[in-house]
């Protein structure tokens, strides 16, 4: 089988090389872009569907395939990953994504990307195949190996193959803007936002004091909760009747566009007074202020690690992680995975 071979590709490139840095489609070169004494493993050809079940809401597929091919089948049974990968429209892949462990903004309604992998199987740093998790939606058998995978940054092993499940995609959406006279007022707004049972599908800050909630579902529900909504909130209102583009916008982080270094910063709204005191550029605040996307240059990402602050970056900087995962843990998933240290970390 075609995707047999091409594993046994990954399996001897391993075993070949001292330090390898997987890529996939290279959206997040801060992640991908090899250092000095690197091979790049180039992952674009692990590519393919290999089971989807639309009965049973579940996918598998190789780490290369991009986001955009997969969510293509998916819609074609009113589909979706309800985690949103970001960076879809640039060519992110499967593995990318979980290898960076990013969600987009409508992870507010059911969960980040950890909630939906069900398994994977990887090449470790020895050449070894290893599967974990599984293909179904209840599997509690075995280490969750698949869940280590998420936020690795690829330095436990090649993702080789991934399962997820999806879910139906709401018949209607709409989007209510609100602008607010402050950001006190907005992250008031935000924290009652967050208490109420309203079912969001995204509740989104933009600096200094927008609020973008989503709402999904069947067209009467949508529109009774809708004007629930614009009689909760005071400000200016606007309604997106066809939301659909200006949500792929988000999630593609073209607000992110023409800043030098891209960050992924998590965030509570708590934290948000501090966040905006700092230097930063474009900026959005997804799933209810839990998470914030940045643009800056290097004076941002200093003060950022000047407060001590953790984040991500997927482009501008070669020391994308900050700050480091803790040793005791850390130390010993690398020992058992990757012995020899081909993987980096960031």
């Amino acid at each position: 089988m075609p995707e047999a071979r091409r594993l046994a590709e990954v399996v001897e490139a391993v075993r070949a090389y001292p330090r390898l840095r997987p890529k996939g489609g290279g959206t997040k070169p801060a992640l991908s872009t090899p250092r000095e004494g690197e091979v790049p493993l180039e992952l674009g050809g692990l590519s393919g569907i290999l089971e989807y079940h639309p009965e049973e809401f579940v996918l598998t597929a190789l780490a290369g395939t991009p986001i955009a091919e997969v969510e293509e089948a998916l819609k074609a049974h009113g589909q979706y990953l309800p985690f949103h990968p970001p960076l879809k429209g640039r060519g992110a892949t499967l593995g990318g994504t979980v290898a960076a462990g990013l969600s987009g903004p409508l992870r507010h309604r059911y969960g980040g990307l950890r909630d939906f992998l069900l398994g994977v199987r990887f090449v470790d740093g020895e050449g070894r195949v290893v599967r974990g998790g599984g293909k179904v939606v209840k599997n509690a058998a075995g280490f969750p190996f698949h869940r280590l995978m998420v936020g690795a940054l690829g330095s436990l092993g090649v993702l080789v193959e991934l399962s997820f499940k999806v879910f139906p995609f709401p018949p209607s959406t709409k989007t209510l803007r609100v602008r607010l006279p402050g950001l006190e007022a907005a992250l008031e707004a935000l924290r009652r936002l967050r208490l109420l049972p309203l079912d969001l599908l995204a509740l989104d800050l933009v600096p200094p004091a927008t609020l973008e909630i989503r709402l999904g579902g069947f067209p009467q529900s949508v529109k009774a909760r809708l004007e629930r909504l614009q009689a909760l909130l005071e400000g200016e209102k606007e309604v997106l009747e066809e939301d659909e583009a200006h949500w792929e916008a988000v999630r593609d982080l073209r607000f992110l566009e023409g800043s030098p270094i891209w960050a992924k910063i998590p965030a509570k709204p708590q934290r948000i007074p501090q966040l905006e005191a700092l230097p930063l550029g474009p900026r959005r605040y997804l799933d209810g202020g839990e998470v914030l996307f940045a643009g800056m240059d290097g004076e941002g990402l200093l003060a950022l690690r000047q407060a001590g602050l953790p984040h991500l970056v997927l482009k501008g900087a070669q020391d994308p992680l900050f700050p480091p995962p803790p040793e005791a843990f850390f130390a010993k998933v690398k020992e058992a995975l990757d012995p020899s240290g081909r993987f980096p970390l960031g």
